[in-house]
């Protein structure tokens, strides 16, 4: 699923020159983070992946055959293979009978093939060992992890995001060329050891050495880095879930002195999830390949079908409430906010990393929509409200394109706040779910730029919210909405200072019978006002629907 919007990279990127300037790019970062000449020409079609783990020497070997479609009539005869160090490529087969000549250059492989014209398919089959990186602090830092379970016996995986999946496997290290016909991982371990990867299980073969072989696949396509293996002394069990789409097959795979305790845990909190990302997102996206958790030493990660869980079977991010409200303790951070990354993230992925604040903005709105669903409006505002604690304001949230930067932490909670500004200046909730529904379905298993999730919702809003996402993604001023009552006139003033020119996000605000719209800019407007709606406008009703600050003045000098 190869797509990339050069002529938007070409666009934004003065928007990031002060950025650039700060962060001094490198060559490797443009070959890591763009759509290079070598990676152009090729369509990833199909991965499939296998590996040979060894717990004692920390040492990893195996394939990778790629089946690729040619996509250009002309180009350079040579493929960009990404794999990271201190891994390295052994040897590589094209369509299972010619040896291809290949050069490295740091964590990049260039890789000589035969003129092929466009249209055709073929596969190269990548041979790889070595080390691998190991993570330092899973899953902020990625790479494989050999760690020791409660028992003191062999536990792995791996976490990757944003380093890429090329720190353990080869492939085409970029978000916006996903397999269009799915993975398979197949994993070679020791036979008293379980390894479980994403989607369903296809075989199981035993080995005369004492290993055996678990292949897993997903008919979907998948993001590199969400592609993952779990190995360890796994229990399973399984439940079906009635869903918008029908049956759901749902697994569960934790640690066998845990067994017990997930039984009785994890059904609830994944069937309070569904129901509620199944309202507000529409059908669970992958059916197909069915939806699991997975037990890890680490608190957990998004990685699509196949949901990591570490959070210790409790409420909260293990024992703490971002929001300070204790609403946080009430259900499980990591299986709620995980999960909603099957929504945005794992069906819905950006081209560039840039954009990241697709998939964590949203699924940190996801856990307010969570409470909504399950408490009501005032709880969620109250949620997010208290998740603003943890927003730094320290630099944009988009970062400079093309180099595979991460923006801002803020994409978290500052993305948040901001839809949750949008969602209540909309007041039409059936509106908000409709658009939420119509982004899983519009852009369902595809890779997208964050410009087309932005038209989207304004298009469908019938509201033009360019200036709303400019000021929250790329700056990092806090609106203030400046009011001043002139009560014998019975007329609230109003005006927008610290925002950009244009920016234009809509105020409703209502009470229990009482509704005022208005539109601030940076120029003074007024309002007719009651003494009975006069509360409308107080502070923090307005600060716990909207992210501004408010500030009441006594004159307008």
């Amino acid at each position: 699923m190869l797509r990339y919007n050069s002529l938007l990279l070409l666009l934004l990127l003065p928007l990031f020159s002060l950025q650039a300037q700060e962060t001094q790019f490198t060559h490797a970062d443009t070959l890591r983070g763009s759509i290079t000449p070598e990676r152009a020409w090729w369509d990833v079609m199909r991965y499939d992946i296998s590996v040979t783990p060894d717990f004692n020497k920390k040492y990893t070997s195996g394939f990778n055959n790629i089946t690729y479609k040619v996509v250009q009539n002309e180009h350079p005869n040579l493929m960009q293979i990404d794999l990271q160090q201190p891994l390295v490529i052994d040897s590589i087969i094209q369509d299972k009978k010619e040896s291809l000549s290949f050069t490295r250059e740091g964590d990049v492989y260039f890789v000589k093939t035969s003129s092929q014209n466009i249209d055709s398919e073929h596969e190269v089959k990548i041979y790889f060992s070595g080390k691998p990186h190991e993570a330092i602090r899973a899953p902020w830092d990625g790479g494989w992890t050999f760690t020791k379970d409660e028992k003191g016996r062999p536990w792995m995986t791996v976490t990757c995001q944003g380093l890429g999946a090329s720190i353990w496997y080869p492939n085409k290290d970029h978000q916006s060329d996903e397999p269009d016909r799915g993975a398979s991982l197949t994993m070679r371990v020791p036979k008293d050891l379980m390894a479980v990867a994403n989607g369903r299980m296809l075989d199981k073969k035993e080995h005369n050495d004492g290993t055996i072989s678990y292949k897993w696949g997903v008919e979907n396509p998948i993001s590199n880095y969400t592609i993952i293996p779990y190995i360890g002394h796994y229990k399973n069990f399984s439940e079906v879930y009635t869903g918008i789409k029908g049956d759901l097959d749902l697994n569960y795979w934790v640690m066998d002195y845990n067994l017990e305790k997930a039984k009785d845990y994890m059904p609830t909190e994944v069937h309070n999830l569904l129901d509620a990302f199944e309202y507000w997102f529409g059908p669970y996206p992958f059916y197909e390949d069915g939806y699991k958790l997975v037990e890890t030493e680490h608190t957990g990660m998004e990685h699509q079908s196949n949901v990591s869980y570490g959070n210790y079977y409790a409420g909260g991010y293990r024992g703490r409430d971002g929001s300070g409200t204790g609403l946080g303790l009430t259900w499980d951070f990591i299986i709620i906010h995980e999960s909603g990354h099957e929504w945005f993230g794992n069906n819905i992925t950006t081209n560039d990393l840039a954009d990241m604040y697709v998939h964590e903005s949203f699924t940190n709105y996801s856990e307010t929509l969570f409470l909504d669903y399950v408490y009501g409006e005032e709880a969620a505002n109250d949620y997010n409200y208290g998740t603003r604690s943890g927003i730094q304001n320290k630099k944009p949230i988009i970062p400079a394109y093309g180099v595979n930067a991460q923006g801002s932490g803020d994409m978290y909670p500052k993305g948040g706040n901001m839809l949750h500004s949008i969602r209540h200046s909309l007041d039409d909730d059936k509106l908000f779910k409709n658009i939420l529904t119509g982004l899983n379905m519009t852009f369902h298993n595809k890779t997208v730029d964050g410009t087309e999730i932005q038209e989207y919702i304004s298009d469908k809003a019938g509201y033009d919210y360019s200036k709303v996402f400019e000021q929250y993604l790329t700056t990092t001023k806090i609106p203030k909405l400046q009011l001043y009552v002139d009560a014998p006139n019975s007329q609230m003033y109003y005006r927008y200072t610290n925002v950009i020119d244009g920016f234009n996000l809509p105020l409703v605000l209502k009470g229990n019978e009482e509704r005022i719209k208005i539109i601030p800019n940076s120029d003074w407007q007024s309002v007719g006002i009651q003494h009975k709606n006069q509360y409308l406008f107080t502070p923090w009703r307005i600060e716990h629907q909207y992210y501004v600050n408010v500030e009441l003045l006594d004159n307008r000098d």
